[in-house]
């Protein structure tokens, strides 16, 4: 049975999820603050975190980055109340896989999961993808530019993936958000562009000064070898 981290600091939203994603075959734990959502994470680590924005200890955008910096490839799911683009942005360039505002329906939440999950559980990946001065170990999760290793999330690690197999190749955003997370995006969908920001961010620029992910205008983006 797979196992879930639910925060939420709303305790009859945890019982309803809960009872919902035990129906559809999950295992859930519920904490309902940061401190004890940091012990939960120190005993063995769930299969995925759903992680509410607002904690009554501080804020879940913190916690987001603490998770990042510790469990990197753990698969993230946020949850807002507030609902607005500025939090989902922000979740988002922190590392969070997906975004939900609430309240949200308990199918889209588990389609969304299942999309997490199937990822961060991908079928054969090379060892290595090397271009030029680059390389990325896909069962690492790391990308490394010289002697410098750089730890990338799940989703930036499945998106310089697919452009290191094929550079200068311009790929689809919508084929790039099926691999990076799980689905298509809708209208005034940024998931995928934010994703690409931060890997954009991690990744710097050629030595030359050019950049290594070039975006095409309402196309998608290609890796400049």
């Amino acid at each position: 049975m797979t196992d879930l981290l639910l925060i939420d600091d709303d305790r009859e939203l945890c019982e309803l999820l809960a009872s919902w994603l035990q129906q559809e075959g999950f295992s859930v734990r519920a904490c309902h603050d940061g401190a004890s959502a940091r012990s939960a994470l120190a005993e063995p680590a769930p299969a995925a975190v759903i992680l509410d924005v607002m904690l009554p200890d501080g804020s879940g955008l913190e916690l987001l980055k603490q998770l990042r910096s510790e469990h990197a490839e753990l698969p993230v799911l946020m949850l807002s109340a507030r609902g607005e683009p500025l939090d989902r942005i922000l979740g988002l360039e922190l590392g969070a896989d997906d975004y939900l505002a609430k309240p949200c329906d308990p199918r889209e939440l588990t389609a969304r999961l299942r999309a997490v999950l199937r990822r961060s559980q991908p079928p054969a990946m090379p060892s290595r993808l090397e271009l030029g001065d680059i390389s990325y170990s896909p069962q690492r999760g790391v990308a490394s530019l010289g002697e410098q290793e750089i730890t990338l999330t799940l989703s930036e690690g499945r998106i310089l993936e697919a452009l290191l197999q094929q550079p200068g190749e311009p790929q689809d955003k919508q084929a790039l958000a099926q691999l990076a997370l799980g689905r298509k995006l809708t209208l005034y969908d940024r998931s995928l562009d934010m994703h690409v920001s931060n890997l954009r961010k991690k990744l710097g620029p050629h030595p030359d000064g050019r950049p290594r992910i070039v975006a095409l205008r309402s196309r998608g983006y290609y890796y400049a070898p």
